[in-house]
């Protein structure tokens, strides 16, 4: 992929530069030092560019349901799969290698794809979320209340750091995306080059809904100026930097959204049953030299206080000193058999060394590597001192004073950890809470009682904890690699912050409303069917219907059925279920909850399935289950039995020649009470 000379920023729907360099940021290989690009927002009208998102973004993506742009989000994917290679050779030239490209590009993507199967899986195939059971707010049942989540109006600005320009910024894209709402990216400029590469690559697929992404190759000084009330930030970056912009009055008096995920100290704990040659001391070594040399230690989640057992502190060392000195190869990834590259930038590469003498300073010695220039192979395959680069060896530090306040504060981003000994799991997770919030800790124990302990004491303190032992070991993703599953952020010093985390990261760009009213209007603006609403019954029976004609509170009301004592009976024998409140009288008026023998719960979902089922080949295709079970009223021998069977929700797949179909099932008794209430969940032809 060629780059220009100066890096474009894609805004309004085309390629953008400024008409002078003057000015430009340069951009050099962290290996080589040569000019890769210049970085330039001279002259750009940043706020055409947030109102282009905020109108035309916004039109684009609110035509879309949920699993309309879930599907756009899984063939985005497929574009950025095809062409990885090139973000990979990009890469290569911040000084990531093949294994920190694959984190980095292959996890973007992963995100990607992650999104688009929950979103098809767990939203409704609409654009209004319904958050939890509607509230019965009347004794009759006439007015309602149903958290709802509507879209957010305006533009999501993701500010993004140097350390992961791919995965950066697509685990902040996804779930916007997702929810509707438009992204400006803005990448950090050190790497901004191969975020202007995925996002060309999105461009030149052609799937991108109009004004739904843009990119600002550059710097954006008066970016929170522009923003107003409707609009999100999600910042990732020092926090020094979080704090200034969280005290703009944009978002201090004006409304913006603000989330960070900043600094982190974070730490991982050997357990006191973890021994030297025990299979949690190999893995926790193993995990930790990952986590030091994993994208040269430029990982916001790396591990950068190593707590283990005053005992065995020495042992550690030499163990994660052997690690290194057989695996870890420290050059330019374009040459065989590296497994680390340089630094970001040489402003980086001097900045981690500066925050090494600080923590030397403050009592840390170093026991491995050594901040002398390091000898490294080049990209010819020679070995020797790369002045021009911005590489550091790999750096662990021993604090004799596990309380040295430095040591719990002072962040050098690179490829550094301190070891500090503890004397039990109390002390631990104390020194693991000086951190002042951390997005991760690990804890390597085979101890279920140690491991409750820490996690209790730990987890106030971290975004996430990883427990790893002999059994996780091998599948475990990682101290150091976030999922889209799972929450990543963490509190205080990490920023307060949350991303990710399935489904919550795409309704952390929505707004949530209490909406009230009549059970017929909730209906209507929900999409599901609330008790209550309008019906329509008659001919034909509604599993004779495909989804095309299927609609919402399409209802059959069955007939009546008797349940009589040898039904009861019947049942226990043929299922072997013979509970004492099915089978003996005497047992059964005892209890506090039944007259006398009563029907089992599971005999009269049975008998409501008879009443209900069309039994025609048909549009209906499966029951693939039911949701929502609950038994309410017993019903005794001679007692009968009715069901109401509506259609609550329909959701179409956007790939399939079928869908979904909820139905409200509610069986009542000959006095009308209710007996059982649930959802049959089906599968429905759409013609």
């Amino acid at each position: 992929m060629t780059l220009q000379s100066i890096l474009p920023s894609y805004v309004r729907g085309t390629w953008w530069t400024p008409d002078t360099d003057a000015g430009a940021v340069e951009v050099r290989d962290a290996s080589t030092g040569a000019l890769v690009t210049q970085v330039s927002t001279a002259g750009l009208d940043l706020g055409r560019a947030l109102d282009y998102a905020r109108t035309v973004g916004q039109a684009s993506l609110g035509a879309l349901t949920f699993h309309q742009r879930a599907m756009l989000l899984k063939q985005l994917a497929q574009a950025l799969t095809a062409r990885k290679d090139e973000l990979y050779e990009l890469s290569s030239r911040a000084g990531a290698t093949k294994a920190d490209s694959w984190v980095d590009v292959d996890g973007g993507i992963g995100v990607l794809f992650t999104y688009s199967s929950k979103g098809r899986r767990e939203l409704p195939n609409s654009q209004v979320y319904a958050d939890g059971p509607a509230e019965n707010l009347s004794k009759d049942g006439s007015f309602l209340g149903q958290h709802v989540y509507t879209r957010l109006p305006g533009v999501a600005v993701q500010i993004n750091a140097f350390n992961f320009p791919v995965w950066g910024s697509l685990e902040k894209f996804a779930p916007a995306f997702l929810a509707g709402m438009p992204t400006v990216v803005k990448p950090a400029t050190p790497t901004g080059y191969v975020a202007e590469a995925f996002v060309r690559i999105l461009v030149e697929s052609g799937l991108l809904p109009e004004g739904s992404l843009q990119l600002i190759s550059g710097s954006v000084p008066d970016l929170f100026d522009h923003l107003r009330l409707g609009d999100l930030v999600g910042f990732t970056g020092s926090a020094s930097t979080a704090e200034r912009l969280r005290s703009h009055d944009s978002v201090q008096t004006g409304g913006v959204r603000f989330t960070s995920e900043t600094d982190s100290i974070n730490a991982s704990v050997l357990g006191a049953d973890a021994v030297p040659g025990s299979p949690e001391f190999d893995a926790y070594v193993k995990q930790l030299v990952v986590e030091l040399t994993s994208k040269a230690g430029q990982k916001c989640t790396a591990i950068r206080r190593a707590i283990v057992p005053l005992p065995f502190v020495g042992e550690v060392i030499s163990a994660v000193q052997s690690r290194i000195e057989e695996r870890v190869v420290v050059g330019d990834p374009r040459a065989d058999g590296v497994t680390m590259g340089p630094l970001a930038s040489q402003a980086q590469r001097d900045e981690v060394l500066r925050q090494v003498l600080r923590l030397v300073d403050a009592g840390g010695e170093l026991v491995i590597g050594g901040l002398d220039q390091p000898s490294v192979v080049r990209a010819d395959g020679t070995r020797g001192t790369a002045p021009e680069g911005a590489f550091v060896t790999p750096l662990v530090l021993r604090f004799a004073d596990a309380e040295a306040e430095e040591v719990h504060t002072v962040e050098a981003f690179g490829p550094v950890a301190s070891i500090l000994g503890y004397s039990d799991t109390a002390d631990a997770a104390r020194l693991v809470a000086r951190g002042g919030g951390s997005l991760v800790t690990s804890v390597a124990t085979h101890d279920t009682g140690i491991a409750r302990d820490l996690v209790m004491g730990l987890a106030p303190y971290n975004g996430r904890v990883l427990v790893l032992d002999r059994d996780d070991a091998r599948t475990s993703t990682g101290h150091g690699s976030p999922v889209p599953h799972l929450v990543h952020g963490g509190p205080g010093r990490a920023g307060g912050g949350e991303e990710l985390g399935g489904i919550r990261a795409v309704l952390h760009h929505m707004q949530r409303t209490a909406l009230q009213g009549s059970p017929t209007m909730l209906t209507a603006i929900t999409g599901v069917w609330h008790q209550g609403a309008a019906v329509q019954e008659g001919a034909p029976h509604p599993f004779r219907k495909s989804l095309a004609t299927l609609a919402i509170g399409d209802q059959l009301l069955s007939e009546p059925r008797e349940v009589t004592l040898e039904d009861i009976e019947h049942f226990a024998e043929f299922t072997g279920d013979r509970f004492y409140a099915h089978m003996n009288e005497e047992a059964a008026a005892a209890n506090p909850f039944f007259p006398g023998r009563v029907a089992h719960g599971y005999l009269l979902v049975s008998f409501a399935a008879g009443l209900f089922v069309d039994p025609d080949v048909g549009p209906v295709l499966a029951n693939y289950g039911l949701e929502n079970l609950r038994f309410v009223t017993p019903v005794s021998p001679g007692d009968s039995i009715r069901v109401a069977l509506t259609a609550k929700q329909i959701t179409p797949r956007e790939t399939d020649d079928y869908g979904e179909v909820r139905w409200d099932a509610l069986i009542t008794n000959q006095h009308d009470a209710v007996v059982a209430t649930y959802d049959v969940l089906t599968l429905v032809a759409k013609s």
